[in-house]
């Protein structure tokens, strides 16, 4: 079999990647500002789609960035984007990584109310008296528990994005986060996204301060 290879330095497979990324592309028409943050969720997923079904609301990104600058925190739901996620880079500016899905209160917590840890989760972390950056990958109760705690004036996020994956109200849940007009979202619309694309914004973010 006759398989003609490209030759690349493993320095540079990621530089290549998104040379050929941005070339396929073309002239797909992106929101300015938001080109790194779309280009890593393809380079991540190796989906083009998300140059179409990932949407911003207006000055999200902006706010992000001024968010992390000023030491905000961010928020998981899932072990998987927390890991994924640069915490060193975000600690260079003040903030921490949370995911309190396996904490015994959140454990306990969602047995007493027979809600998801999801959701018990989302409660917790409105206790928290810091800036807060939210990364839902994987579980659209967590999506529904901010929007209702958005709603009662309980928790202001600095940013919510909302890319759970899969069929069972994820779709429901990303309608939800996209009808609020005074919280900063991003949204992959439709039932792709997952804990790998939570963790590649949030660091497309971190490494846009660096540019």
């Amino acid at each position: 079999m006759n398989v003609e290879l490209e030759t690349v330095l493993p320095t540079e497979i990621e530089k290549r990647s998104f040379e050929i990324i941005t070339k396929e592309l073309g002239n797909t028409p992106l929101v300015p500002g938001t080109e790194a943050i779309v280009k890593r969720c393809i380079h991540t997923s190796a989906d083009f789609d998300y140059a179409k079904n990932l949407v911003f609301s207006e000055g999200a990104v902006e706010k992000a960035l001024q968010a992390i600058r000023e030491g905000a925190s961010i928020v998981t739901d899932t072990q998987m984007a927390k890991a994924g996620i640069n915490k060193q880079r975000l600690g260079q500016y003040g903030g921490e990584v949370h995911c309190f899905m396996a904490d015994e209160d959140v454990r306990e917590a969602a047995g007493k109310n027979g809600t998801t840890r999801a959701t018990a989760s989302m409660e917790k972390a409105a206790g928290l008296n810091q800036k807060l950056i939210f990364a839902v990958g994987n579980a659209p109760t967590a999506l529904v528990s901010l929007y209702e705690l958005i709603q009662s004036g309980k928790i202001r996020p600095e940013l919510v994005i909302a890319v759970p994956v899969g069929f069972v109200n994820v779709v429901q849940s990303k309608e939800l986060i996209l009808s609020l007009a005074d919280t900063p979202w991003i949204v992959a619309k439709g039932r792709k996204g997952g804990s790998n694309i939570a963790a590649c914004i949030c660091n497309a973010l971190l490494y846009m301060l660096d540019q």
